[in-house]
């Protein structure tokens, strides 16, 4: 379990479209065997530590004629963003994937708490 201590907790989050392999033939439509897509994403503000991220599909496409093999993950987690990376193999056809990720955790100590007036 991650306890979060601070009075300012954040939450950010976003989605983005992996790729979209089926119009020029990429890895993921016409490949077979392991394959991955990376992409870094960056949070609209910086956590004071790594928080926690729950990344899923909210959008596939893909062939009904083979197996339907996926795996997602965030990986390389810092107080500025992460990597999605996604995960097919054998004779898996994805056309094309979209990403949704939530991010939630601890806010850098807010300067209006810290000013001495005195």
């Amino acid at each position: 379990m991650k306890r979060l201590n601070r009075n300012s907790i954040g939450i950010d989050q976003g989605a983005d479209i992996l790729f979209s392999d089926f119009e020029e033939g990429g890895p993921m439509w016409a490949g077979q065997g392991p394959r991955q897509v990376r992409r870094h994403v960056r949070f609209s503000e910086g956590f004071a530590s790594p928080p926690s991220i729950q990344v899923g599909m909210s959008m596939w496409d893909l062939d009904q004629q083979t197996n339907a093999r996926a795996d997602i993950a965030a990986e390389d987690v810092t107080a500025t963003g992460f990597v999605i990376v996604f995960r097919t193999w054998g004779d898996t056809r994805i056309a094309r994937v979209r990403a949704s990720w939530l991010a939630i955790g601890d806010l850098p100590d807010d300067d209006w708490d810290h000013w001495d007036l005195g």
